[in-house]
């Protein structure tokens, strides 16, 4: 199976603000020197802590931001060497699901004014044939297509999310980067819109990466999972290995700590201490060296990179 996109040596780094500067602050890395390929046709899951940076990942693949350095490859095409039109061509084939449908969508426009930019940009039918493909694609999301006319305050949250969803497929993209796509959403309504992305992919045969916080929802949609920590890729496996053998100490964690659906279980303890950027990483050693239960005074100054475990099973941690 050939890549879709592959990504190599991805790094952001951010200036911060002339007032951050005064106090002495130093340069955000959000995300440093990622790397990994999505197959065409499958599902890759981006999972982390808030703040880790997958949200950042996935805008620089579509270049919404500009790298500090790496490369993008979308067909075998270097992204950050395209022109102007090759941009141009590229939004029509990679679009994106934000992760907030109340901010989102423009109040001001009815939602076939929304849904119909993309037609429009690309200068592709009539006007009646575009409200004739939206109303196919309205229905197909789960809605009904006599509200093409309404207002986004005039949807419910899972509503607005599905007219996000139906609005990046309206050019039929081929790759579609998911960000946190039911995060906003109650709890009950999270599984119907998982259920649809599931099924629209099936119809489609659209490639997906899925950015989330939560490891189990990406364990149900995706084919590979790569977690991420301070700007880095830790562990990359198919996602039953990644879930069934966790090699880094961190994977381990965010599996463990998931709550349990039986209320006899008790939620284990101590498993994380302190948030992801309470304190700064050793500038030689393992990044997840100050909230690692298992570090020993090596990994302060022994430099952690991705080794094969076997089977493609990567992981960023010498002890594993």
């Amino acid at each position: 199976m050939s890549a879709l996109v592959e990504v190599r040596g991805l790094t952001k780094h951010f200036m911060p603000s002339a007032l951050w500067i005064l106090t002495g602050a130093e340069m955000i890395k959000a995300v440093e020197d990622v790397s990994f390929k999505i197959d065409e046709g499958t599902t890759y899951g981006l999972v982390g802590e808030s703040g880790c940076g997958k949200t950042t990942a996935g805008r620089l693949i579509l270049r919404l931001i500009e790298l500090t350095s790496g490369k993008v490859f979308f067909e075998g095409k270097d992204v950050t060497e395209f022109s102007t039109q090759e941009l141009h061509e590229y939004r029509r084939k990679a679009q994106i699901i934000f992760q907030n449908p109340f901010s989102s969508l423009n109040p001001r426009r009815s939602m076939l004014d929304i849904l119909s930019t993309g037609y429009k940009v690309y200068n592709l039918g009539t006007k009646k044939e575009r409200r004739e493909w939206l109303e196919t694609l309205i229905e197909r999301v789960g809605l009904d297509p006599r509200h093409l006319d309404r207002y986004p305050h005039q949807f419910s949250g899972g509503q607005r999310q599905r007219l996000v969803i139906a609005r990046a497929l309206t050019l039929n993209p081929k790759f579609i980067v998911a960000d946190e796509p039911v995060s906003a959403l109650d709890k009950s309504i999270q599984a119907q819109i998982l259920n649809l992305l599931r099924d629209l992919k099936g119809e489609l045969g659209f490639t997906m990466l899925l950015i989330s916080h939560d490891l189990r929802l990406i364990y149900h949609m995706s084919d590979h999972v790569g977690v991420m920590y301070m700007g880095k890729l830790v562990e990359s496996a198919s996602s039953f290995d990644l879930y069934a053998n966790p090699l880094h100490p961190y994977t381990q964690a965010l599996i463990t700590s998931a709550p349990s659906i039986d209320p006899d279980q008790e939620m284990p303890q101590g498993l994380l201490e302190g948030e992801l950027w309470s304190k700064e990483p050793p500038k030689d050693g393992c990044i997840f060296y100050h909230r690692c239960r298992q570090a020993v005074p090596e990994c302060e100054h022994r430099p952690q990179e991705l080794v094969d475990r076997g089977d493609g099973h990567l992981v960023a941690c010498w002890r594993a």
